[in-house]
């Protein structure tokens, strides 16, 4: 997904906080916004004692279009101001004004972060966090720790006129999609597409071309899309997770992924190819 607006990342806040800010402030996992039918957003204002909000932990973000943009988490239990609420980031895409999303999705993995990462794990004494960079330290031993990301290939293997899709048994009822899976230490992203593919239906796949990215905020996974080709084998379910696969053409789709995900620009990609024009199907995001 690519951000309409220019944002560019930091990590030192401007000198005075002066001017009105976007503040992604979390309750947990949950994003503080306007309701509808007001304009759903974050709000946007100089401090957020403005809202009698008082935070656990601040972070500066960097400037969407030269505004500022800070993330904030408050404590369990506390009351969102008149007119706002607290909702999931999985409900907010499509209400969400989609730069504003992307940059809260890159918010929530930063606040988990800083609430989950206090002491070290070599010798448990408490970090401090860098001014300069976005990283904690340990004054102890000096290991630094940094914002955790698990890289995930997804890949679309198409056999002619025909995609592969599967189900996984914690779908949405009906819900097919791409593969996908956590690479592993020591193998390359190519190697993980390999081997999710065989692990999971059995089959061999060739031609692996690299498609495009996506940070899924789920809660912090980098999803690295690619395409294959059908090398040989026969569906067979390996994988205790795959309840059911099999080959799809472009006009006779289950039902897939909503536009949130790389998986449903993945199967866009294959139905145009076969010049049956983009499925704008309206589906729930998979989530």
């Amino acid at each position: 997904m690519v951000q309409k607006g220019k944002f560019i990342s930091g990590v030192v806040p401007p000198a005075e906080q002066s001017e009105p800010a976007w503040w992604f402030v979390f309750q947990q996992s949950k994003l503080l916004v306007y309701q509808e039918p007001s304009p759903v957003s974050p709000p946007c204002l100089v401090d957020l004692g403005e809202l009698g909000l008082t935070p656990l932990s601040e972070h500066y973000l960097g400037r969407l279009d030269n505004r500022p943009c800070y993330t904030a988490e408050v404590a369990e239990g506390t009351i969102p101001p008149a007119d706002m609420t607290f909702e999931g980031l999985r409900h907010l895409y499509g209400p969400l004004e989609e730069d504003l999303f992307w940059i809260a999705a890159r918010a929530v993995q930063i606040v988990d972060w800083d609430r989950t990462h206090r002491f070290c794990g070599r010798c448990g004494i408490p970090l401090n966090t860098k001014t300069t960079e976005r990283a904690k330290e340990c004054s102890q031993c000096g290991l630094l720790h940094f914002p955790r990301l698990a890289p995930a290939i997804i890949v679309l293997v198409q056999r002619g006129d025909q995609l592969l899709l599967a189900r996984s048994r914690h779908f949405m009822p009906g819900m097919y999609s791409v593969l996908a899976g956590f690479v592993e230490p020591g193998e390359s992203l190519e190697e993980a597409v390999v081997r999710e593919v065989r692990e999971e239906v059995g089959i061999e796949v060739r031609e692996i071309n690299y498609f495009g990215s996506q940070p899924w905020p789920f809660p912090h996974s980098l999803m690295i899309g690619f395409t294959a080709t059908y090398a040989g084998g026969e569906i067979s379910l390996n994988d205790e997770e795959i309840e059911n696969a099999g080959w799809f053409k472009a006009d006779s789709l289950p039902r897939i992924p909503g536009k949130i995900s790389i998986a449903r620009r993945l199967i866009d990609w294959f139905i145009e190819k076969q010049g049956k024009g983009p499925d704008n199907t309206s589906n729930p995001p998979m989530l």
